[in-house]
């Protein structure tokens, strides 16, 4: 015993609004089901009703405790209308009593199954959030000529991490950027998107050809003994001094450039396959070219937001929504996006991951 207490005394209940407000229905019930069964007078008996009262208190809370008291308070109803009404056979009574604390001690086994798996989801969601940190690290702002932002959208809140990937690295070869996607869902197209993002790293700093960057990630994909997949991928590279920008399009969404209000596709100088593919056809990767001029946005996206649907069944405009908003930094447009995507696909939610990447060309 200690001056606050016991030492292994249980904290303080503190229960929400909506708990305490069904734990106030469940004991109504309780209060209804005794005077209703006092006033039917003998021969007849509600006490097995009082078996919902454990069962609704355990609804929404997530401490054992709550259905737990609400089972005592109606196993003492029980009693207590065993006692006054005495001309029924004793086996009623005591299925009622069986009934009663059968349900008390279900909900609580069922709050504590309950607040065990949520515990379990947490520490998963902690888990998966730490692996898309330390996969997909957060560009920096300002990047040379460059202002850049980045956004990820889950199409799940439990989904946190997919095969969606993108990376800006500074190399001694100029502003160096990637944005993919993997074939696939789960663990084996977030460890594609690892092998792909590892990869690139270590090329766009040894390569000064773009194309040949490519070709390291596609044949990187093409080598793996296990776990066979492909994905699509736009690279870039960007002069420091803001001069002209290559790129490669290993058959990706084309991304979009707004320029003076005006949105065009950057269409790749050839049409190519996704990475891991490029030996089915031969050949190289080609890289292609546009001038920046200051001012102009480019944006990179997978498909998760060009092909969101509505509800008429009808693909995102997203080259037309990109035209029309007024916002200018890049956090801003993908801010706007990413809602305006979410209205589009209404209640239903997106279908797919999404990641968007964009830059504005300062000077």
């Amino acid at each position: 015993m200690t001056a606050d207490g016991p030492k292994n005394a249980l904290p303080p209940l503190r229960l929400p609004r909506r708990t305490r407000r069904l734990l106030c229905w469940a004991f109504l019930l309780l209060v209804a089901a005794v005077v209703a069964d006092l006033l039917t007078g003998p021969g007849t008996t509600l006490s097995p009703v009082l078996a919902v009262a454990p069962m609704l208190a355990g609804a929404t809370t997530r401490s054992a405790r709550v259905p737990l008291f609400a089972g005592a308070v109606a196993t003492a109803a029980v009693v207590l209308l065993e006692l006054s009404n005495s001309s029924l056979p004793d086996s009623v009574h005591l299925t009622a009593l069986i009934t009663v604390l059968a349900a008390t001690l279900a909900s609580a086994a069922n709050v504590v199954l309950v607040s065990a798996r949520e515990r379990e989801l947490t520490q998963v969601r902690t888990v998966a959030e730490a692996a898309q940190r330390a996969l997909l690290r957060p560009p920096p702002e300002r990047l040379g000529p460059l202002r850049v932002a980045v956004r990820y959208a889950a199409a799940a809140a439990e989904a946190r991490i997919g095969g969606d990937l993108y990376e800006v690295v500074d190399t001694p070869h100029g502003i160096r950027i990637l944005l993919g996607d993997v074939q696939g869902h789960g663990l084996p197209a977030v460890e594609t998107a690892a092998d792909v993002l590892g990869t690139f790293r270590e090329a766009a700093r040894t390569e000064p050809d773009l194309a040949r960057v490519a070709e390291r990630l596609d044949a990187a994909l093409a080598g793996r003994a296990v776990n066979e997949r492909f994905a699509t991928a736009f690279l870039l590279d960007v002069e420091r001094s803001g001069g002209r920008a290559g790129f490669v399009n290993c058959g990706h969404p084309h991304p979009l450039l707004r320029r003076a209000g005006r949105v065009t596709e950057l269409a790749p100088p050839q049409h190519a396959p996704p990475l891991g593919l490029l030996g089915l056809i031969g050949g190289h990767y080609r890289a292609g070219g546009f001038d920046p001029l200051p001012g102009d946005l480019l944006l990179l996206y997978t498909d998760g937001v060009s092909e969101a649907r509505n509800a008429a069944d009808r693909f995102y405009p997203l080259a037309r929504r990109l035209a029309g908003l007024p916002a200018t930094s890049p956090g801003a447009v993908l801010d706007a996006l990413l809602a305006d995507v979410g209205d589009w696909v209404g209640v239903a939610g997106p279908t797919d991951d999404a990641a968007l990447l964009a830059l504005r060309w300062e000077h």
